[in-house]
């Protein structure tokens, strides 16, 4: 359809994304849709990438598990322009967008269609489709495959796209063409409606083919235009069926994101052995060793070194801090310059304030460490916190709950916590107070006292050599009566 007084860029837009299907060959309890790649449900990628290109209205056309779904977009998109529409019997693809038309039957502009279950499409491949339909009808993305399989044919004559042939309803010679479609159209709103309307299921399968617009934009001639990707970009142009192209999926969005933190200043040593979420942030000069996950929506400042096998979940990792082998964090924040690990565990809720250093095998949560303050090893700190420059000896506990309820520590700044100690909250140490080593809190300690809770050492001499003498004496009389009776 010429629109000569348009311009493409500046018409309105809006999209459409295909989420009904039922997913059977996923066998799984769970909707395709919401199967996650690189940490987030797939749907999220088409939406974002509606968002990206400037949609106002993104309608997603929902069937099975509509609620899960729709929930989850909510919670991922408050603020955008979602609406649902409901397709509860699956009739086929031009079915499931006209299921849309009462939420755009106002809108003038052009339509993008896209799937729920092709997370690793990018948004510039869509608005390369956009480019090249121009002032058409209707524009198709396609791509070229060695082995075509089932998809759909893209039929051309003088140059021109003028159908798409699906492959049960195609003949030998139209099986052997290579360039099929991917399932993505941009479609004059106005053009897109009034058509489906009038199409019919006369075809191999019983169904409404969405395809069948693009046979009618060419014999109103009213234009039609193809974008055909190679490669990579066709691999990303495929849709998930099961877990294996799950698990396709996952590896190229794995490689698209190592890819983009490198050439952000990052350094991967092993990048195949790093796993990545989307949304992580790494900044500049960070070195990430192999086998580390950072996960959730987490952000690593500049100058940082993770090392090996360490697991980062929504926390935040503050520049130049050390994170030491096989450590875990989880919904943590680090300050900068702080020292974790190695095999330490930071739960969720702990915040270590710049310079604080945890060691092996200390583990944290709902803690705050401030400025300087050090837990080197084998300590358990919960629900306290830990004023600047103080020291947590090595098997120190904080007993934070009664079987019932949880109660907090405070430890003072500059304070002294000597070596298995047991500090049974609720309980305050003032500041600069000393806890003797092997003792138990469970009183407040004033400021700048020392608290000792143990029994008083008393020295017994030559106590152990008396025990050896009567040990020998013993065995000895025994091995005796053992002999005797032999006898």
């Amino acid at each position: 359809m010429a629109r000569p007084d348009d311009n493409s860029s500046d018409r309105a837009k809006a999209v459409v994304i295909m989420a009904a299907g039922l997913g059977t060959r996923m066998r799984s309890a769970t909707i395709k849709v919401l199967h996650p790649v690189a940490g987030r449900p797939m749907i999220d990628y088409p939406v974002q990438s509606a968002l990206e290109l400037g949609a106002e209205r993104v309608v997603v056309v929902l069937g099975h598990q509509r609620e899960r779904v729709e929930a989850s977009l909510r919670a991922t998109f408050p603020d955008a322009p979602l609406e649902v529409a409901v397709q509860a019997e699956q009739l086929g693809t031009a079915h499931a967008v006209l299921c849309a038309r009462a939420a755009l039957e106002d809108f003038d502009g052009d339509v993008f269609i896209l799937s729920g279950d092709v997370p690793t499409l990018s948004t510039a491949t869509i608005a390369a489709l956009d480019a090249v339909t121009g002032d058409a009808a209707v524009g198709v993305l396609g791509m070229r495959l060695d082995d075509p399989a089932a998809y759909g044919r893209l039929v051309e004559e003088n140059g021109r796209l003028v159908r798409i042939t699906e492959y049960r309803d195609a003949s030998d010679a139209i099986r052997a063409i290579d360039r099929v479609n991917v399932g993505v159209y941009r479609a004059d709103a106005r053009f897109l409606f009034e058509t489906l309307g009038q199409l019919g299921s006369d075809n191999a399968q019983g169904e409404y083919y969405l395809t069948d617009i693009v046979a009618a934009a060419a014999e109103q001639g009213r234009g039609t235009a193809c974008l055909v990707l190679d490669g990579e970009a066709a691999a990303d142009a495929c849709g998930v069926n099961d877990r294996v192209d799950l698990a396709d999926a996952e590896q190229r969005m794995q490689r698209r994101l190592r890819a983009q933190l490198m050439r952000d200043g990052v350094t991967l040593i092993d990048p195949a052995r790093v796993t990545l979420h989307a949304g992580v942030e790494v900044g500049p000069d960070t070195v990430i060793e192999p086998d580390v996950s950072l996960l959730g929506q987490t952000f690593i400042g500049p100058g940082c070194h993770i090392e090996q096998g360490c697991r980062i979940s929504d926390s935040r990792i503050e520049h130049g801090a050390h994170i030491k082998g096989q450590s875990h964090i989880d919904q943590a924040h680090v300050g900068a310059g702080c020292q974790v690990g190695p095999f330490a565990r930071l739960r969720v809720g702990t915040v270590l304030h710049d310079k604080v250093k945890v060691g092996n095998f200390v583990e944290t949560k709902k803690a705050t460490l401030e400025a300087g303050a050090k837990a080197s090893h084998l300590s358990y700190l919960g629900d306290a916190r830990v004023g600047p420059g103080a020291n947590i000896g090595a098997g120190t506990i904080t007993c934070n709950y009664d079987g019932v309820n949880k109660f907090r520590t405070d430890i003072g700044a500059g304070a002294f916590i000597g070596s298995d100690s047991q500090l049974v909250a609720p309980v305050t140490i003032g500041d600069g107070a000393f806890v003797g080593a092997g003792s138990t809190i469970t009183q407040d300690v004033p400021a700048d006292a020392l608290a000792l809770s143990r029994p008083r050492q008393a020295n017994i001499a030559g106590w152990a050599e008396r025990r050896r003498a009567r040990l020998a004496a013993e065995a000895e009389a025994k091995a005796e009566a053992a002999g005797e009776r032999k006898d």
